[in-house]
């Protein structure tokens, strides 16, 4: 699963992970699976806040963009972050903000 970032100030955290097709956000799982390869998942038909764009199988992988919250102290990473690909496990969210 190819996850990109969009940051955000917002006082909620993310935690996610991957298996397969199935993403799990803060708990919450979603599962992919049933996308077709070049098909497009419309953003309002997944109930998640942290979603930040559509959901698409390209490549054979599932490609999306997720909220990535931060505090006031966010690291230069967490405010450009880059995008990761994660087949199984937890999905490495940038850090919420420095610490002082």
């Amino acid at each position: 699963m190819q996850i990109h970032f969009s940051p955000m100030r917002r006082d909620g955290r993310l935690t996610a992970s991957v298996s397969g097709d199935v993403l799990t956000i803060n708990g919450e799982a979603f599962d992919f699976g049933p996308i077709t390869e070049g098909a497009t998942l419309p953003q309002d038909a997944v109930s998640s806040e942290w979603l930040a764009s559509d959901v698409e199988r390209t490549g054979g992988e599932i490609v999306l963009t997720l909220i990535c919250p931060h505090g006031a102290n966010a690291p230069e990473a967490t405010r450009f972050p880059q995008p990761v690909t994660v087949a199984s496990g937890s999905v490495p969210i940038p850090a919420y903000e420095v610490a002082e």
